[in-house]
């Protein structure tokens, strides 16, 4: 029987249809998703297809069927625009490593070393999305908002998700083919396969048989009318999302995948452009493995589950819909639901996982054959990866939010009483402290107002006392004294203005952005008003690393929803702070100039200070976010009264080694780990020798901070069950959720999975405040 015929025969018996009956079920009893559409094929036969629960739940319910139309999101991204892209290159009119300014010569004003292959695996360096306010509308204001962009890392450095990436492919599908992209697939793709309801802004005619998303406007529940924001702008029709399909559709395009393009007498791809689609294609130097569209191994891998095999492939969307084939076994996994509908639910990286895992448990065993077969789809890149380590480090000249205002005089301070937020961190390029400059400048510092550790930082106390400035004799008022965290209006009356020029360190929990806060918030209700000398983001401004704080685990230590890793500058908390609080601060940020997203602090040339005792270099810096998150923990250390701090983790009931062996057995990228022991000399244990654990960075870039955190985490939960009060640190980890799965000793990799929805709105709400 061909490929073509499958979904007309019937469906095969299958002893693993109850187990996913089982998992489905459950998911939508507890409203993990409303409903879904479950098909799983197995060697050329539809093993499972199946819906399940409700395709609407308002403004009434309708029961689910398996012909019920989704909005595929993100899985636009491979079943249309990769398949039109690669057949391009097949007719010889696209190549791949190509300057995407040989199609597109309006991007970037044609000067742009950006590759279609980089855009093809998310490393050409551009941002996630472009910029939806101020409100725009229509299809080519997009791809001009999309050919404006630059990007925030060198290309080829890092792996950013784009949609950008595919808004300007599907452009190119359209400039060189000379049809639009719904009209390239349907004639090349779509139509040959029988995907007949398959499309882009569908017809009214089939809006009832289509699964509605999310209500907007707290009216309007989107139905046949496309979700993404972006997309919904460009009128329906994007590279990054706007298709819609059936879960039968998409079996027979899986279906074609694994018969190596071909789907009985029907060729869509040549066996060579499969394998070249969905064999790693991302730089030498990276352990993201993306093919051309497809995702291979990467934190979006939610749905391969923990038994399919590396070198198998797929994609999801954010309405909850995702694909999976794995070639080894010959096996396709396609779930679609709308977990978006009527509103946005976390994500269901864990329902995909568990299905994906429940699939290939109740696959037949699979042969040492077949094993060595999916192991040469990687062998090759893994044995080229060995040599290619390397890092690459811009040499900048930065200046500061202080360097810019000493060159341009103090102009917006001049004749103005100031209140100066400051520490030890607030030196120019050549190490002048705030204070001396202000003073040369004839800027009259009326007082001054120190952070945690102090005017000086070098303090570890809880009751900062205030003090005098020995240089200008001014009044040291301490924003950590006791109770104490905020400037009373005692201190702020007669200043027109606060200045906050103080160093952070880029993780959310670093209390210097909660002082900048509150003191803001104080500021706007005396009419005093406020300015932010910005400083750079020592471990850069692009990576943003879950989790994202729980409104109700707000504290000193965590003002905003933030992830982990927040990816912004002082100036551009302020400014997000302002905004989505409603504070009301007479805001104004002295910009940096010549900073870069994508560079670390090394990058600036700007003299490193340490910002905190315990932050003494930049790997400390980078480490943090994901090591303090158990600093809440009584009875274990983070290296503090050590020699690198955060660098080490230890206890008097831990075996470091056994812990370190756990974690490298992880493959955790970026990172090695090994057993020591250490007598902290202060802190937790100081005086007593200690087990624990080195942390050693390998290879910063590919380093996730918050996936250290949890792998941590997990490993000590593994490891020493009932040793560590997890609800003692939530603050810092800021996450219920997360703090439920580690104790339920969920594998950390799907709790990071988790914590993929609401890192991604949290992007969107910070690409309105971004400044660089």
């Amino acid at each position: 029987m061909t490929h073509l015929g499958l979904l007309a025969a019937a469906v095969a018996a299958w002893n693993g249809s109850a187990a996913l009956d089982q998992v489905i079920q459950k998911a939508v009893q507890t409203d993990e998703i409303p409903g879904a559409v479950l098909v799983v094929g197995h060697q050329g036969k539809i093993v499972h297809r199946k819906a399940y629960g409700y395709r609407s739940l308002a403004p009434r319910r309708e029961a689910m069927t398996v012909d019920t139309i989704f909005d595929c999101a993100s899985l636009t991204k491979v079943v249309a625009t990769t398949s039109a892209v690669m057949l391009l290159v097949e007719d010889g009119k696209v190549r791949l490593n190509d300057r995407v300014t040989q199609y597109l010569p309006e991007f970037s004003k044609g000067d742009s070393p950006i590759t279609v292959r980089q855009l093809l695996t998310h490393f050409s360096g551009l941002r996630p999305d472009v910029d939806l306010k101020p409100a725009w509308k229509g299809y080519e204001t997009g791809v001009k908002l999309a050919y404006a962009e630059k990007p925030v890392v060198a290309p080829g450095s890092r792996f950013i998700y784009s949609d950008i990436n595919f808004i300007l492919l599907g452009e190119m599908v359209r400039r060189v083919s000379g049809q639009t992209l719904p009209e390239f697939t349907r004639r090349r793709v779509f139509g040959p396969l029988g995907m007949k309801t398959t499309m882009f802004t569908p017809p009214a005619a089939l809006r009832r048989r289509t699964a509605p998303t999310e209500r907007i406007d707290d009216e309007v529940i989107l139905r046949g009318v496309v979700h993404d924001p972006t997309t919904r702008y460009m009128g329906g029709v994007a590279g990054h999302a706007g298709l819609f399909s059936t879960a039968d559709d998409l079996a027979r395009f899986a279906s074609m995948l694994l018969g190596n393009g071909q789907a009985g007498r029907i060729k869509v791809f040549s066996p060579l452009t499969v394998e070249k689609m969905t064999s790693p294609q991302t730089p030498l130097n990276q352990t993201v493995l993306r093919g051309f569209g497809w995702d291979i191994d990467s934190p979006f891998s939610s749905n391969r589950g923990e038994l399919l095999p590396v070198g198998s492939f797929g994609h999801t969307g954010f309405t909850g819909t995702s694909l999976w084939v794995d070639p080894t076994t010959r096996t396709f996994v396609i779930l679609l639901a709308n977990s978006v509908h009527p509103r946005v639910r976390p994500a269901i990286s864990s329902l995909r996982s568990r299905v994906a895992s429940a699939v290939a448990a109740h696959l037949p065993a699979v042969s040492a054959e077949q094993w060595a077969k999916a192991g040469l789809r990687l062998t090759g890149y893994n044995e080229a990866m060995l040599g290619a380590r390397r890092e690459v480090t811009r040499n900048g000249k930065v200046l500061t939010g202080l360097d810019a205002l000493v060159r341009d005089g103090f102009r917006p301070l001049q004749g103005k009483r100031i209140g100066l937020i400051t520490n030890h961190t607030g030196i120019d390029r050549q190490r002048r402290q705030n204070i001396e400059l202000f003073a040369e400048a004839g800027v009259k510092v009326a007082a001054i107002f120190s952070p945690e550790h102090g005017f000086l930082g070098q303090a570890d106390d809880p009751n900062l006392p205030d003090a005098v400035e020995e240089k200008t004799g001014a009044r040291i008022y301490s924003l950590y004294q006791g109770e104490r965290r905020r400037p009373t209006p005692e201190m702020l009356a007669g200043l027109d203005a606060l200045v906050f020029d103080i160093q952070d360190v880029g993780a959310r929990f670093y209390t210097y952005v909660t002082t900048m806060a509150y003191a803001m918030e104080e500021a706007a209700k005396q009419g005093v008003a406020f300015y932010v000398l910005d400083r750079p983001n020592p471990i850069n401004g692009v990576a943003v690393e879950g989790p994202v704080l729980d409104e109700n685990l707000r504290s000193f230590i965590g003002y905003f929803s933030l992830p982990l890793r927040h990816g912004m500058t002082a100036g551009e908390l302020a400014r997000l702070f302002n905004g989505e609080n409603r504070v009301g601060a007479q805001l104004e940020v002295i910009r940096m100039e010549g900073w870069q997203r994508g560079d670390w602090f090394d990058s600036t040339g700007l003299p490193w200070v340490d910002p905190s005792p315990n932050i003494r270099n930049l790997t400390e810096a980078l480490v943090y976010p994901g090591v303090a998150m158990l600093e809440g923990l009584t009875n274990y250390s983070v290296g503090r009264g050590t020699d690198t701090p955060f660098e080490f983790v230890g206890a008097d009931w831990m075996d470091g080694s056994a812990l370190a062996i756990y974690l490298n057995a992880r493959g955790i990228p970026g990172v090695r780990f090994y057993g020591i022991e250490r007598t902290p000399g202060s802190s937790r244990f100081a005086g007593r020798r200690i087990s624990g654990m080195q942390i050693l960075v390998t290879d910063r870039e590919a380093v996730d901070a918050s996936e250290v955190g949890v792998e941590i985490a997990g490993g000590l939960v593994k490891l020493f069950p009932g040793r560590m009060d997890l609800a003692q640190t939530a603050r810092l980890v800021g996450n219920e959720s997360t703090l439920a799965l580690l104790a339920a000793g969920e594998d950390p990799r799907t709790i990071r999975q988790e914590w993929e929805q609401a890192v991604e709105r949290f992007r969107e709400v910070r690409h309105k405040y971004l400044l660089y």
